[in-house]
């Protein structure tokens, strides 16, 4: 017969922690154990064999003693009333489970229904209902469905599902997966103890290819319960003992490959003794005992490298089932990305193989914290090295400006970039720049120091000189050019069109006729450019803007004709008269005679430059495409009806006199008579 020690078999991490922090503090003093410490008799024997007592409540520890937490933990309440006892409180919680507590607590206080998925009466589920008011709990989907089936308002409420550390995974995937389907507002925290899992998982693997198992623990243990299920399920000789007084070798005379496996709640001492009292008459062994024993138990360093699996995902770690070990670690999502927006499962998935660097262990805590990016932060050196020499870009993302410049964060590593280095103009405001990714160059590195220097400009300039020499060997006169307006001169503006900068001349910013290219366009804006013509040999390019798909003329003796009254706008003043824009490229003269119906003695005491008048059209010059206007023409009419007006009134005043005469005579008649 072949006999297999499955390698996760024994105590969890978190029941040996508890077990070890009794052993330490009953030989300090007498210790009170609250509640069975672990689901194995032979142990709380031994432990009380140690000075250790076990109490059932609170009230049964002497006041000022030490109690002992067990790793299952306890309600909120329970340490209240120690407290208020003056005991002294020795935590043996497992860290697993003070996670839950913490999650479940937090979702109350964020107006959520925690929902526990457990067995209601396990000290575990009790402990966690402990620190909610609100909180609910179900073994399986069958439990949860009936009680969303009685109220289902919970349907709408805001749930936050936890597990219970050695719940069967397969059970809670399909609760996560069902109550997805009919509740609108959950949340889920996978919350099996890593370590349950690989625990599960190899002992049903070990079932398929054994035939006849052996699965050590308690009968009052949950998880050595559910150990025995699965295995039951693959291999039909299943036996649960709970230590080697319960054994009948008999039972497996006709296995040929025998296969031992124990809950989290039994210690090693225990089944040491199964397998030797298996291996009697053993033939072939694997590896011996000691071996399988020590290996589970490897010691793990903080800086080690170390390799796992994903067992979990949550929305702020990944947990890492440890290869080789028994150990679960996690991996908290800064230490995972540099991205501060990334998500843990776009990086990884579940039963993805990953590599990371320890950078905590603590054996007290039983806490595992690993660092992928610190992993990848050691690799990336040498190739932050090797670019100095072979001037390979690299991408960053600038995480910090300070006075001296940028701070780049680069597979990792910090990196410095001088002001000067930026890309941007000196004494430019290097703020908009925070959070962006750039590309630059290593141009310094000094590992001893962690210092490395990089230059953007570098990169950039490379970048404009490849853009400008493809702009050159296909630069043609007509062709069009997206470009965006660099600067602003009094005769144009500087248009870069990818890596070479051309010149638009102000006659060529627009038809209409501008004193200031700020009139039409502004540095930064994006504009479309047409090339007028080149000179490689001096680096020289004139640009134009104007839209010669449209005439101007044409669009004038389209809309104007000898006759019509346009309104115009002043542009121009010359001795000889005023020139007016009637539309976009097109103006035309007001000579002197016909700025007004009067003499003036110079264009300024008619009109003003940017003034916008009527003027009559009086001729068109086809050929040279000239216009004369006239505003004398408009003020005409209206001054030939103002002396026709007085003229009238003049000859109503004559006709009238003799009549005013003869009345006037009469009044001085009558005043000569009354004297």
């Amino acid at each position: 017969m072949k006999v297999v020690l499955a390698k996760s078999a024994g105590f969890c991490y978190g029941v040996r922690r508890a077990v070890e922090l009794a052993e330490a503090e009953a030989a300090r003093g007498p210790v009170y154990l609250l509640g069975h410490l672990t689901h194995n008799e032979q142990v709380i024997r031994r432990l009380e064999g140690m000075g250790a007592v076990t109490i059932e409540t609170t009230e049964d520890a002497p006041e000022g003693s030490a109690v002992l937490i067990r790793a299952h933990g306890e309600a909120d309440s329970v340490y209240e009333r120690l407290t208020a006892r003056g005991c002294r409180i020795v935590d043996a919680t497992c860290p697993n489970v003070t996670r839950i507590h913490d999650i479940v607590r937090d979702a109350e206080a964020r107006g959520r229904v925690p929902v526990v998925i457990g067995e209601g009466s396990h000290p575990e589920i009790v402990a966690i209902l402990g620190c909610t008011k609100s909180g609910l709990v179900a073994s399986n989907w069958a439990e949860l469905s009936s009680i969303l089936e009685k109220s289902p308002d919970l349907r709408e409420k805001p749930l936050t599902f936890v597990s219970q550390t050695t719940a069967i995974r397969d059970d809670w995937e399909k609760i996560v997966e069902n109550t997805k389907k009919v509740c609108t507002n959950a949340e889920f925290f996978d919350t099996i103890c890593g370590a349950t899992s690989k625990r599960q998982k190899e002992a049903q693997e070990m079932a398929g290819r054994c035939d006849g198992i052996i699965v050590i623990g308690d009968r009052r243990s949950s998880n050595t319960r559910r150990l025995a299920q699965l295995c039951a399920q693959r291999c039909p000789l299943t036996v649960q003992i709970e230590g080697v007084e319960g054994l009948d070798r008999e039972q497996f005379q006709r296995v040929c490959t025998l296969g031992i496996t124990a809950g989290a709640s039994t210690p090693e001492w225990i089944i040491k003794e199964v397998y030797n009292k298996m291996s009697d008459e053993i033939m072939e062994i694997e590896q011996s005992f000691a071996d399988m024993l020590e290996e589970s138990i490897k010691p793990i360093n903080t800086g080690d490298k170390v390799t796992g699996t994903v067992i979990a995902i949550t929305p702020t770690e990944v947990q890492v089932d440890l290869t080789g070990t028994k150990f679960t670690a996690s991996i908290p999502l800064s230490e995972l990305s540099d991205d501060p927006d990334v998500k843990p499962e776009d990086i990884v998935k579940v039963g993805d193989t990953i590599e990371a660097q320890v950078v905590l262990y603590s054996d007290r805590d039983c806490e595992i914290r690993l660092s992928k990016k610190r992993l990848e932060a050691n690799k990336n050196w040498e190739t932050v090295e090797n670019a100095v020499e072979s001037k390979e870009v690299l991408e960053g993302v600038i995480t910090e400006v300070n006075k001296g410049g940028l701070v780049a964060n680069v597979k990792g590593i910090r990196v410095f970039i001088p002001a000067s280095q930026s890309g941007k103009p000196r004494g430019a405001d290097l703020e908009d720049m925070l959070k962006t990714k750039v590309q630059l160059r290593i141009t310094e590195v000094n590992r001893a120091r962690r210092r490395v220097v990089g230059s953007i400009r570098a990169v950039a300039s490379e970048a404009r000189a490849a853009a400008a020499a493809e702009v050159w060997n296909n630069i043609e006169n007509g062709k069009r050019y997206q470009g965006t307006v660099k600067s602003l001169t009094s005769y144009g503006a500087f248009v870069d069109i990818g890596g070479v900068d051309g010149m638009v001349h102000i006659s060529e910013l627009s038809w209409s006729r501008i004193k200031n290219p700020a009139e039409v366009v502004s540095v930064g804006d994006p504009v479309e450019v047409y090339v007028i013509s080149f000179d490689p040999e001096k680096k020289k390019i004139s640009l134009g803007m104007k839209d010669h798909s449209q005439d101007p003329w044409t669009v004038f003796t389209s809309k104007y004709q000898v006759g019509d009254v346009a309104p115009v706008r002043i542009v121009k003043l010359m001795t000889f008269g005023a020139f007016a824009e009637i539309v976009p490229g097109v103006d035309g003269l007001i000579h002197i005679s016909q700025l007004a119906d009067h003499r003036v003695e110079k264009p300024a005491d008619a009109v003003t430059e940017g003034e916008t008048v009527d003027a009559k059209i009086i001729a068109i010059d086809n050929d040279n495409k000239k216009v004369s206007l006239s505003i004398r023409a408009l003020l005409a009419p209206a001054a030939k009806a103002v002396e026709e007006a007085a003229e009238a009134v003049e000859e109503t005043v004559e006709e009238a006199a003799p009549a005013v005469e003869e009345a006037v005579a009469e009044v001085e008649k009558a005043v000569e008579d009354a004297e």
